[in-house]
């Protein structure tokens, strides 16, 4: 993986969502503790479907005296802690952790094991918040030095309020210098307990100079949805892309009344990256677009509370032509979604295959404020198709990096129809019916991402002249973007060329082939310094072919919807 993938795969926020583990939370074992959470290179874990949190408590009384199990591993311990080499170097702590997850991995890559600290900041992301500081960061090189970057904040975060700006390099936090250092070990740093503080030494954008902030962690709200326009007149689009949470069904429906004021007849709805989340939120969302009586889910387990059937109870459900937006990290409870829609007939599924995580798991509270997720059941669509991808024969790593073995690359394992008996498969995430990839960062456009963040820190920080469209200076912070705002005018693109050339790793061949490329980019981060990620992100789906072939799509999903309300009534 190259190292801006990368950049892009864990920068997303420095929050409880950038953790090398899902975002999950706490809830009773019981029939309404099933579903699940993907993020993606990471693991799963079930939520609570309650409206509210779940208070914090133990499950149940411990034994007075250890189990088989943990007397084996209190044995194992002692005999490593008396007789290994280096045993005064090793945490308890550490090991415990390392037992117990390396137990409940050969059962499965969803069953897992939470230290305090995972469990906690678990909890918070499924609470629709994380605590941290509200800022987006990634990497970028200039001058042959590899360097993080603040690159977004949240509106009113501890990192808006410390005065954090887009371009901001972060030099050292808490006197440790941060150049060269992994993006892991930087947000690690900036990560910390509710309420506590760290000192941040940035290098502004805007001047040069060498600043040092006291910041304060706190707690972020993180919506399940963060943005929801019309596209064009007539066509909502709703992101969904940050799992689903306890306010999942509330922003869906505020959503909804505002586009539908703004005149919305057909909707686009975005689960790209959409990791999971509580199974009753998605059902909600799902059940929204079903009539009364339509099947959602049914959930099969070894117990009688782990067997469940879920259909929708809408009388009056939406009617309008709808278009689903998919990808390979959308899994788990948005698969539900996506599955649910594919085989009721009510809506088209548009891009790449998803990621294929069919089963259930029970979350279990531990001692200590860690946690286990247990897989207890696995969920099917309407039609009865699991759509669980093997990982009889793959590594963690390979699993959830769709690194599958060649002969089982692309094949079907078992046939369903839909309702108006389109045919549809199971055993390997939901298959879309329109199949759009996205288009690739090529080792050439590779090339340009440094320079084009470097030069769009210099632009925005007044130092680069060309901008002659200003319309956007009297904007808010995330509002809305037109295609028609804030062109890259010929005369900025050839200073960008200009800046470029200096590069030893830029060609003249690839600046041309590539301007279209370099346009977008250039706009995206100007965007993102003015007006941030929200609004950023809408300059990328101008030119994105998923969403283009999902408005193509529009009038399709149309024609479906009524072809399978006349099935419906045979």
């Amino acid at each position: 993986m190259s190292r801006f993938s990368l950049a892009l795969a864990i920068a997303v926020s420095v929050s409880a969502a950038s953790l090398p583990v899902a975002a999950q939370t706490k809830a009773p074992l019981n029939p309404q503790s099933d579903p699940f959470v993907l993020k993606a290179g990471s693991t799963f874990s079930a939520a609570g479907s309650s409206k509210t949190p779940p208070v914090d408590k133990e499950l149940f009384e411990w034994p007075q005296r250890p189990s088989r199990i943990a007397g084996e591993l209190l044995e194992a311990q002692k005999l490593i802690n008396d007789n290994y080499l280096d045993a005064k170097k090793l945490k308890s702590p550490d090991m415990t952790k390392s037992a117990v997850a390396g137990m409940l991995q050969v059962l499965d890559p969803h069953s897992n094991f939470y230290d305090a600290l995972e469990w906690k900041e678990l909890l918070d992301e499924q609470r629709s918040g994380y605590t941290g500081i509200g800022a987006t960061i990634s990497t970028f090189a200039r001058d042959g030095q590899v360097s993080t970057y603040v690159i977004s904040t949240w509106p009113a975060s501890p990192a808006a309020r410390a005065g954090l700006k887009f371009g901001d390099r972060i030099v050292a936090i808490n006197g440790e210098q941060m150049s060269e250092k992994e993006i892991d070990l930087v947000r690690d740093k900036i990560r910390g307990p509710m309420g506590t503080s760290f000192r941040m030494m940035v290098e502004r954008a805007s001047t040069n100079r060498i600043e040092t902030l006291e910041i304060k962690r706190g707690r972020v709200p993180q919506p399940s949805i963060p943005d929801a326009y019309l596209l064009r007149p007539g066509i909502g689009y709703i992101e969904l892309s940050e799992g689903f949470n306890y306010t999942t069904d509330d922003e869906f429906e505020k959503a909804m009344r505002e586009l539908k004021a703004q005149g919305m007849k057909s909707l686009i709805l975005d689960l790209r990256g959409n990791g999971g989340g509580i199974v009753d939120q998605a059902v909600k969302v799902a059940e929204r677009f079903l009539p009364a009586g339509r099947l959602i889910l049914t959930q099969r387990g070894r117990s009688r509370v782990d067997n469940r059937i879920w259909r929708s109870t809408n009388t009056n459900a939406e009617q309008m032509p709808l278009v689903v937006l998919v990808d390979e990290n959308t899994a788990s409870a948005s698969e539900i979604v996506a599955g649910a829609f594919q085989d009721d007939d009510r809506a088209i599924i548009v891009g790449e295959k998803t990621f294929g995580k069919g089963l259930v798991q029970s979350v279990i509270d531990l001692p200590g404020k860690t946690g286990v997720t247990l897989t207890t059941a696995r969920y099917l669509t309407p039609s009865g198709r699991s759509i669980q991808r093997d990982y009889t024969n793959l590594d963690l790593y390979d699993y959830f990096n769709h690194k599958t073995s060649g002969p089982t690359i692309g094949r079907t394992y078992f046939e369903a129809r839909t309702i108006t008996d389109r045919k549809v498969f199971g055993g390997d995430g939901v298959q879309p019916d329109d199949v759009v990839t996205r288009e690739e960062l090529t080792e050439q456009r590779l090339s340009l991402i440094d320079p084009i963040f470097q030069f769009a820190r210099e632009v925005v920080s007044g130092r680069v002249s060309g901008l002659e469209d200003n319309r956007m200076r009297d904007r808010t912070f995330g509002s809305r973007v037109t295609p028609s705002d804030f062109p890259v005018s010929d005369r900025l693109l050839s200073e960008f060329n200009s800046f470029a050339l200096k590069s030893k790793n830029v060609s003249p061949t690839v600046l041309t082939s590539e301007a279209s490329f370099i346009r977008l980019r250039l706009r995206y981060y100007i965007v993102m310094a003015s007006f941030g990620a929200v609004s950023a992100n809408q300059v990328l789906n101008e030119d994105d072919p998923q969403v283009a072939k999902a408005v193509e799509a529009l009038p399709r999903s149309a024609q479906l919807t009524q072809r399978a309300a006349k099935a419906r009534q045979k």
